[in-house]
């Protein structure tokens, strides 16, 4: 698991879910990765950028509609079963590994 920065999501109006389509920097050691984030009850597209994020980065990419997701975001499920963020409350570089 390691830490990323959002640098781009958009609407991912293909996947069966709604969905956003999300760039995450994690640094010079692994680079910029995709991923499928089904998260659009709390969190709009252009509030992402910027944001840490931790993702697990290494399972085999998985292909959903036209998109290839690289990385599986973390979050946990509120009481209605949707997906909150796990949040980096400090700041760490991108690609710091959770330990």
């Amino acid at each position: 698991m390691r830490v990323g920065v959002v640098t781009d999501a958009q609407p991912f109006p293909e996947a069966r879910r709604p969905a956003l389509k999300l760039w995450i920097d994690f640094g010079p050691e692994l680079g910029t990765k995709r991923s499928s984030a089904q998260i659009t009850a709390h969190y709009a597209a252009r509030a992402l950028i910027g944001r840490r994020v931790i993702a697990v980065v290494n399972f085999a990419p998985k292909q959903i509609g036209p998109f290839v997701s690289e990385v599986l975001v973390l979050g946990a499920y509120d009481e209605r079963g949707e997906v909150v963020l796990l949040n980096v409350d400090q700041a760490v570089s991108p690609g710091s590994k959770i330990g």
